[in-house]
């Protein structure tokens, strides 16, 4: 079992918090003495504040830069299609 201690800042993790729950990808965004200002990236981006002993079931990947501008390059692409969506409405 993990803990979200062990992420850095300006990251970008796929973790699983629960082992029966789905990946997610996060991003650490602020560091305090005893918190972490995350961002989870689902269908629309969620912050939120996590104890750094809150535990992790998994942390499958630290992404690398690469990875994340291809996953940039679709994540902006998909939420493109979705406003464009509702704006014909």
């Amino acid at each position: 079992m993990y803990s979200y201690s062990l992420l850095e800042p300006g990251c970008f993790y796929l973790i699983q918090e629960k082992e029966d729950e789905p990946v997610m990808l996060i991003k650490i965004t602020v560091e305090t003495d005893q918190c972490l200002y995350i961002t989870q990236y689902e269908d629309m981006p969620v912050m939120v504040w996590k104890k750094k002993n809150d535990p992790i079931f998994d942390i499958l990947e630290l992404l690398s830069d690469d990875k994340v501008k291809e996953w940039e390059a679709v994540y902006n692409d998909s939420q493109d299609a979705y406003y464009e969506e509702e704006d014909d409405e």
